[in-house]
């Protein structure tokens, strides 16, 4: 199982092929949620079966659902399961990705993977990172208005500071004494014979270094998502001497990421990021607008839809739990035409668009229904 990247993405956007099986679904990592998480599956599966059944024999859908077919008995997908699942299957490629976060239930039968979901996950403006600081160990969490989840680390990333210094370490680091944290509570601070202060201040900016660099490589530039430090006081300006990560907000949370609970955390997280998000999408709202007074922008699909095959889009906007059953018929003339969705050649008009403006090189974001500037679904600003 995979986890998300904007590499997997554009991956999947080359794909071009006459059947792109597409699946995604909740799941839980906890018993005995977790149990009904296989028979979903199987539902889903029926979708696309019924949906292939329309343009192939028995034995060709059978073909094309054998990898699909395999993951219902693989445990090591349903014991590890996060958030979400989504599965792509095509000829030559096979794909199953483990996500942080919950998704609706979609079956889709196209010639294109079905992607929206996962660019909305990753383009969604508000997004956020928080990176829970101590002398002993990190935690990452990422969040959105609505959730606070724990990132699971990847292996080559250190977790405490013996990992990230090892032998580096100091011969300070051989007692524990009680810091005394912000709000009266404490962290662990690890001092030397004698106190030996200063050998200990250059372990934890190290620590601090090795840590700030490896959430920006790993997970800050891959995402592009804001970045908020939780520690303590005294720790906040040292972080932010050694950071080199642009995507890391000013301001954080000063206060021992170990004293306060999850709910409690995502609380402040949100207090620091909503006027960001908010101001974010006043400024694109206020851009579209102009753009359209202009004569630079339109919300009308048939109109968006020729300008992204013409590569003119800069910015696309689309509402996120929209789905327009509406196919571009030419990528030469943007013609578009409705269709029915259960037709194995059509996807999501949404999905179809924004893959084009990013091939293009523009952006998409998407945005919740009532932060999007029109009501037809999307919104587009033009290069010219």
């Amino acid at each position: 199982m995979e986890l998300l990247t904007k590499e997997l993405i554009q991956e999947l956007l080359v794909v071009d092929q006459a059947t792109c099986l597409s699946l995604y679904m909740p799941t839980h990592h906890t018993h005995p949620e977790n149990l009904q998480d296989s028979i979903l599956f199987k539902n889903l599966v029926k979708e696309l079966e019924e949906s292939l059944m329309q343009k192939y024999s028995a034995a060709e859908v059978q073909k094309h659902l054998e990898s699909v077919y395999a993951l219902v008995n693989d445990n090591d997908v349903w014991d590890h399961a996060l958030e979400g699942l989504a599965v792509f299957s095509a000829k030559g490629i096979f794909k199953v990705v483990g996500l942080n976060k919950s998704v609706s239930e979609l079956a889709m039968v196209a010639d294109s993977f079905h992607t929206k979901p996962l660019r909305q996950y990753l383009q969604s403006a508000d997004n956020y990172h928080v990176l829970c600081l101590t002398l002993q160990d990190i935690r990452l969490f990422e969040g959105n208005r609505h959730s606070l989840t724990e990132v699971k680390l990847t292996a080559d990333i250190p977790k405490t500071m013996t990992e990230a210094l090892g032998e580096e370490l100091t011969e300070a680091h051989t007692t524990v004494a009680s810091y005394g944290g912000a709000g009266g509570e404490s962290s662990p601070m690890h001092h030397g014979q004698g106190g030996n202060k200063e050998e200990t201040e250059k372990d934890a900016e190290r620590f601090f270094r090795v840590v700030a660099d490896a959430i920006n490589e790993h997970y800050s530039k891959p995402s592009g998502w804001p970045l908020i430090l939780a520690t303590l006081p005294e720790h906040q300006s040292l972080f932010q001497k050694v950071n080199k990560n642009h995507l890391l907000l000013p301001t954080g949370i000063s206060i021992n990421p170990s004293s306060v609970s999850p709910d409690e955390l995502a609380n402040m997280s949100w207090e620091l990021m909503e006027p960001e998000y908010n101001l974010k999408l006043d400024r694109l709202v206020a851009r579209f607008e102009q753009s359209r007074a202009n004569g630079k922008g339109s919300d009308d699909y048939k109109e968006v839809a020729v300008a992204a095959v013409e590569g003119r889009v800069d910015t696309l906007f689309v509402e996120a739990d929209r789905i327009i059953a509406v196919r571009v018929t030419n990528l030469v003339t943007g013609n578009t035409q409705k269709k029915d969705l259960i037709n194995p050649r059509v996807d999501d008009l949404l999905d179809d668009m924004g893959e084009l403006v990013i091939k293009m090189g523009g952006q998409v974001m998407v945005l919740p229904t009532d932060k999007m500037p029109s009501e037809t679904g999307l919104a587009a600003i033009f290069r010219y």
